[in-house]
C-alpha cells in the first residue's frame, strides 16, 4: 500500500491540470465545514474540474477585460 508521502509525490509530478482536477476530487470527498447557502464553493469545484479536462473551455485576463469592458459600454 502507498504511504501518503509516496501519493503526494506522485500527485506532484502531474501536470498542473491533472492536479487541480486531483485537488477538486478530493476535497469533493471531504465532509462540508462550512454551509455554503449558495452551493458556490460546489460550483467552483465542478467549473475547475471542467476547466482541468478541457482548458478551452477558459478564458484569458485580457478576453475577460474586454468581455468586462464591452458590457459595460452597454
Amino acid at each position: 500500500m502507498a504511504t501518503m508521502i509516496e501519493v503526494e509525490r506522485l500527485g506532484l509530478d502531474l501536470p498542473e491540470s491533472q492536479r487541480a482536477v486531483l485537488a477538486a476530487h478530493l476535497l469533493g470527498s471531504l465532509p462540508s465545514v462550512l454551509h455554503d447557502e449558495d452551493e458556490g464553493i460546489a460550483e467552483a469545484l465542478r467549473r475547475d474540474a471542467e476547466f482541468g479536462e478541457n482548458p478551452a473551455v477558459g478564458m484569458s485576463v485580457e478576453q475577460l477585460d474586454h468581455e468586462i469592458a464591452r458590457r459595460h459600454r452597454s
